[in-house]
């Protein structure tokens, strides 16, 4: 498997970047994953109560999302494995430490970390001041 898995590596390198675009969280009981494509979710996970689909603020509206909370992504840009360990918890107990919530999703390449919009900022600093004091 490729990708980076020595933890103070990837720590060191993760160059956390933070996406303009602000995202929701939303649950379908009855929608499939063809239906929302058209929609642009950025990840689509099946859970037993229904499908969970990351969408574009803006996209969550026209499904009848307007008054669901906004996440900014705030990338880690170094290339992780599947396999490292400690990453996630690392990034998540920093945020935690500053009372920001974090809901992390791992994908091939990157690990992303979706924070409530009102934190977004100080979650990149808290992240790039982990990251430059590795």
């Amino acid at each position: 498997m490729s990708g980076e898995t020595d933890l103070n590596a990837l720590i060191a390198q993760m160059r956390p970047m933070l996406d303009p675009v602000p995202y929701v969280f939303c649950t379908f009981a009855s929608k499939s994953m063809a239906e929302l494509a058209g929609f642009e979710p950025i990840g689509l996970f099946a859970e037993t109560e229904g499908l969970t689909a990351l969408l574009p603020a803006e996209r969550a509206r026209e499904l009848g999302f307007a008054e669901a909370e906004w996440f900014r992504r705030i990338t880690l840009t170094v290339h992780s494995s599947l396999e490292a360990v400690g990453l996630t918890a690392a990034v998540a107990t920093v945020l935690a430490d500053k009372g920001i919530p974090a809901n992390v999703v791992a994908a091939y390449f990157h690990d992303h970390v979706f924070v409530p919009e009102e934190h977004a900022d100080d979650a990149l600093t808290v992240l790039r001041h982990l990251a430059d004091s590795t």
